[in-house]
C-alpha cells in the first residue's frame, strides 16, 4: 500500500488494513512506514513530481564549450520534458542574469502551456530570473545542491550533444557554435531516435514502408556527415 500510494500516511493505510480484517495498531503502521523510509524520501518525491507533471515541465541549464582559441562560451538551453524538444538556445561569452532574463522573454514571448521550470542553483539564475519565470507563468523548481540527477532530462541532452557533436568539432567562435548547435538540434528533433520516446523522435518521425521490391536503402548525411538518416529510394 505504501509503495502504490506514496502520499498516504499511517491513518489511511491503517484504515485500509482494518477494512481487510487485519487487527494492527496505527502506531505499528507508522513505525513500519518510517522503517522503509517511504515518507520523507526526497528522491522519491522528486521522481513522483517529474512523472506526474511531465507534460507541463521545462528545464533550463548552461553548459560550457571551449573554442579553438581557448575562449570559453556558455550555452543556455531550454528543453521540454514531454517530447525532449529543445525550445530555445543561445550562446554568450559573458552571460549574466540580465542576459538570461532577456533570453527567457525571447523564448516565451506569449503565454506558455508549461507550468514548471526546473533549474539548478547557478548564480546566474538569481531572484530577477525567478521573478521573470513567474511573470511568464512558470513556477521555478530549484534542484538540490550537487544533485544533477534531479535535472536529468537536461543533463542527458548535454551528454548527447557532447558525444555526438562537440567531441568531434571545435567551434571557431560564437557564430560557428550557434550554427553547429542549430544543425544538431534539427537532426535531434527530426531524425535521431530516442529510447525514452519508444525509439521515436521528438517531432514524431513517420515510419517508411518499402515502396517496391526494387527499392534500396539510401544514406542521408546529417550534421556535416557526423550522423546519417536512412530511407527508401525507389528504383530507377
Amino acid at each position: 500500500m505504501a509503495k502504490e500510494n506514496p502520499t498516504w500516511g499511517a491513518p489511511k493505510i491503517h484504515g485500509e488494513l482494518l477494512k481487510l480484517g487485519f487487527k494492527v495498531s496505527e502506531r505499528s503502521v507508522s513505525r513500519y512506514i518510517r522503517a522503509i523510509q517511504r515518507r520523507g524520501d526526497p528522491r522519491r518525491r522528486w521522481l513522483t513530481f517529474l512523472r506526474n507533471h511531465r507534460e507541463a515541465i521545462v528545464a533550463m541549464d548552461f553548459f560550457t564549450v571551449p573554442t579553438v582559441s581557448f575562449r570559453v562560451l556558455y550555452c543556455l538551453f531550454i528543453i521540454e520534458h514531454a517530447r525532449r524538444r529543445i525550445l530555445y538556445f543561445h550562446v554568450s561569452a559573458q552571460p549574466n542574469s540580465d542576459w538570461v532574463t532577456q533570453q527567457l522573454r525571447e523564448a516565451f514571448p506569449d503565454s506558455t502551456p508549461y507550468r514548471y521550470a526546473i533549474l539548478d542553483r547557478d548564480t546566474k539564475f538569481d531572484a530577477e530570473v525567478l521573478s521573470v519565470l513567474r511573470s511568464i507563468g512558470l513556477k521555478p523548481k530549484r534542484t538540490s545542491r550537487e544533485s544533477p540527477w534531479q535535472n536529468g532530462v537536461a543533463e542527458r541532452w548535454v551528454g548527447s550533444c557532447r558525444r555526438e557533436l562537440l567531441d568531434h568539432v571545435i567551434p571557431l567562435n560564437e557564430r560557428h557554435l550557434r550554427r553547429l548547435l542549430r544543425d544538431y538540434i534539427r537532426y535531434y528533433h527530426l531524425d535521431r531516435t530516442h529510447d525514452g520516446l519508444g525509439k521515436d523522435t521528438p517531432d514524431r518521425r513517420s515510419i517508411e514502408t518499402k515502396p517496391s521490391n526494387g527499392a534500396t536503402v539510401i544514406s542521408l548525411p546529417r550534421v556535416g556527415g557526423l550522423h546519417h538518416r536512412y530511407g527508401w529510394q525507389q528504383a530507377a
